[in-house]
């Protein structure tokens, strides 16, 4: 049925489409949906308690019996606080009082954790079929205690030089992660602009360099995009920004909005929301930050401090301080129920590479 059945068989699926974990706006229903459907979906687990994950991994399982994915972040945590926070708590403060929300910047903990014992423990428990990561591996001894738990593990490379050292820590797929895909790169070994290599140059780069299956991501919105991997050596895809406009996802109304009315030009890679790169849609608060965008906090200690921004101005209905994580083929996306929309990239996809 298709080209190449490696991903397939390695995941227990009969499609090589992933949906991608997108923290804060995939979600259980979502998930099973993809799954059900013969895809895989994801969940983005970055901004969970273990105890979170339990529930929302519990929420998951009850609605489809297939494979699905939990991803983590495998970052490095910065000094916290830190006195270019404390510089930046002063600059956001006009937008706080803009939005009613005061002046009091109390600076609290970003969310967003790497993967940690308590996770570890968790995920032990709940053995799932699948686990990808983001901005790198966890230790050695947490990836062997992974696998032994039989855990498929996937995790993300912008360069052919992150997707070498990813094989050589033993996972069983590489995500090519090219320019194009929305939220957060997820460079982890080079300089961070080395990573900026779009999706279709990076494809067949990393599956010459490595022997382990190939998933690309990034600007992947339909059955062309999908037939386009193949040709360049994927074994797969993985899409985000194209499942949004699913009823079943947790995009907010304002997302939606936006997505519906994005042009091939509507987005920006930045730092302003996280202090990490990432892929959004264009709003005011980007481009006042524009100027000083590499001088933001480390990651995720800016999170701390633009999340009360995001949540207050989606409760507004306005995207002007909304983090709107989006990829470069937003304008693409389709208004579909998640299992319409998997069965039409698979149509789409089979017509062009004749099967």
């Amino acid at each position: 049925m298709w080209p190449r059945s490696d991903l397939t068989d390695l995941l227990g699926i009969d499609h090589p489409i992933i949906q991608a974990p997108m923290a804060g706006s995939d979600g259980p229903v979502l998930a099973a949906a993809v799954s059900n459907a013969g895809g895989v979906g994801s969940l983005g687990c970055g901004e969970m308690s273990a105890e979170k994950l339990r529930e929302e991994f519990d929420k998951t399982r009850a609605s489809t019996t297939r494979p699905f994915i939990i991803n983590f972040f495998a970052h490095d945590t910065p000094v916290f606080p830190s006195d270019d926070a404390a510089s930046m708590r002063k600059q956001l403060a006009i937008y706080y009082e803009e939005l009613g929300l005061g002046q009091d910047l109390t600076l609290s903990a970003s969310p967003m954790r790497s993967f940690d014992a308590a996770m570890l423990e968790a995920v032990l428990d709940l053995r799932p079929e699948i686990v990808s990561f983001h901005f790198g591996l966890p230790s050695e001894e947490m990836l062997d205690a992974l696998k032994s738990a039989g855990s498929i593990i996937l995790c993300s490379a912008t360069t052919v030089t992150e997707a070498r050292k990813l094989e050589a820590g033993g996972v069983h797929a590489i995500i090519a992660q090219g320019y194009d895909a929305g939220g957060h790169r997820g460079t982890f070994s080079t300089p961070v602009d080395a990573g900026n290599v779009g999706t279709f140059a990076l494809i067949p780069q990393i599956v010459d360099a490595v022997s382990v299956p190939v998933i690309a991501a990034g600007g992947i919105a339909d059955g062309r995009g999908i037939a386009a991997a193949f040709a360049l050596g994927a074994s797969g895809v993985q899409m985000g920004t194209a499942f949004l406009l699913c009823p079943e996802s947790a995009a907010s109304p304002i997302h939606r909005q936006v997505l519906q009315q994005a042009r091939d030009d509507s987005t920006v890679v930045t730092r302003a929301f996280t202090g990490r790169p990432a892929r959004t849609i264009v709003n005011r608060f980007v481009e006042e930050m524009a100027p000083q965008d590499r001088e933001v906090p480390a990651f995720p200690l800016q999170d701390s401090l633009t999340l009360p921004l995001h949540f207050e101005s989606v409760a507004q209905g306005s995207k002007d301080f909304a983090a709107l994580f989006s990829g470069q083929a937003s304008a693409l996306s389709r208004t579909l129920p998640a299992g319409e929309l998997v069965d039409a990239l698979v149509a789409e996809a089979q017509k062009i590479l004749g099967r």
